[in-house]
Formats: structure tokens, C-alpha cells, sequence
């Protein structure tokens, strides 16, 4: 399958890159700068553009079979919309090139999964250090569940560099009202690929986690 992946030089992002390329897709890596990328295959393309640039990403979405997005950044204390101004791009991008499907990361805590993350990132870390950017993740959101696309919104705790898992939770009921949810990259990786084939979660948000 031809994929575009976004936000390929994140933690995620690399994830997805790597595992793609393993299972045999043709990958290609929109990133804004090329260097920060250190993988090279035969079957990847890595091409530089800005998701807020909307000319580069309808050149690279020509020809792809899915998007698979893990955008975030670092502008965590003030407000912004980079993820739901470059969201409403890849969409757009995805319709002019009749790419069908989305499948994107997001957060537990957000939308109908308020709370699920743990006591202390609903009462201190959200609303105190993450409010821009969580409302930011929520805007993206709501933009994906009204397009027409068929898409997936996979919404994992906390995010780390462990190992792969084979026992990681998937599905609307992941997550805890008291304890610090957290997940591994490389499952949230692995979970995003099988959306490319797999029909069950179209047009849902389930949760990722241990």
C-alpha cells in the first residue's frame, strides 16, 4: 500500500515509518526538515513540505492510498492551531487526490474520553500545562469526525519509548479514571497500521493503551 506519513520525525512518526516499511508499503515521509529523518530504504520517499503549506502537501499526497498522521509540536503554552489549520490542509489535500483513508493520532482525555487518563493528568497536567494544545487536538478532531473521508482517530495515554507489546489494549473503554494510562509508541504504531486494512474502528476514536 502507498501510505503518506505526517509528522514522520516525531516519536511516533518514526514508528510508523519503520514498521510500514517492514510490513512491505511504500512509504512516503512528509517532514519539514529532511535531516531529522535517519532511516533509508528502498521504499521510502521523504519529502520536505509544512503541513500549514498547503501546495506541498497536495504534491505529496498525489498517487497515496492512506494518510497516516502523528503531527504534534512543542508549542505547548500559548494558543495555536497548528494541528487543526494543518488538519483541515490534509483533508483537503486527501479529497482534491481522492485519498480515502485517514487514520490519525490524537489523545486520550480529549472528547468522549474526558477523564481517562488519570487523575493527575485530568486535574493538573491538562488543564494547567496542556490547555492549548489539548484544545488544539480537540479542534483536529472534530474536523476529521465531519469530513467524508473513511477514518480513524486513535486516541493513546501516555506516551513512551518502550518495547512493543503484545498484549496493549485497544477500544472505547481503554483507559482509568484514577491511574496514569500509558502507552508505547511502537504499539501505537503497530495499532495505526492495521487501520489500513482492518474496518472495525471506521469512523471511531478508540483508545490505545496498557
Amino acid at each position: 500500500m502507498r501510505v503518506l506519513v505526517i509528522g514522520a520525525t516525531g516519536g511516533t512518526g518514526r514508528q510508523l515509518v519503520q514498521q510500514a516499511l517492514e510490513q512491505g508499503h511504500q512509504v512516503t515521509a512528509f517532514v519539514r526538515n529532511t535531516s531529522k529523518l535517519k532511516i533509508a530504504h528502498a521504499n521510502l520517499r521523504v519529502v520536505k513540505g509544512d503541513v500549514l503549506d498547503y501546495p506541498s502537501l497536495e504534491s505529496a499526497m498525489r498517487g497515496q492510498s492512506a494518510v497516516l498522521c502523528a503531527l504534534g509540536h512543542k508549542r505547548f503554552f500559548y494558543p495555536n492551531k497548528i494541528q487543526s489549520s494543518g488538519m483541515r490542509n490534509i483533508l483537503r489535500a486527501m479529497k482534491a487526490g481522492d485519498v480515502p483513508r485517514l487514520i490519525c493520532e490524537t489523545a486520550l482525555g480529549i472528547g468522549n474520553s474526558v477523564g481517562r487518563l488519570g487523575l493527575p493528568h485530568t486535574f493538573f497536567i491538562l488543564p494547567l500545562i496542556l490547555p492549548f494544545y489539548m484544545w488544539d487536538k480537540l479542534r483536529q478532531e472534530e474536523l476529521i469526525a465531519a469530513s467524508d473521508r473513511d477514518w480513524v482517530i486513535v486516541r493513546p495515554g501516555m506516551l513512551t519509548n518502550g518495547d512493543a507489546s503484545d498484549s496493549y489494549r485497544h477500544g472505547p473503554k481503554v483507559g482509568s479514571y484514577l491511574w496514569p494510562v500509558k502507552t508505547a509508541r511502537s504499539d501505537v504504531a503497530d495499532f495505526m497500521l492495521k487501520q489500513l486494512t482492518d474496518d472495525t474502528y471506521i469512523g471511531a476514536a478508540p483508545g490505545v493503551g496498557w
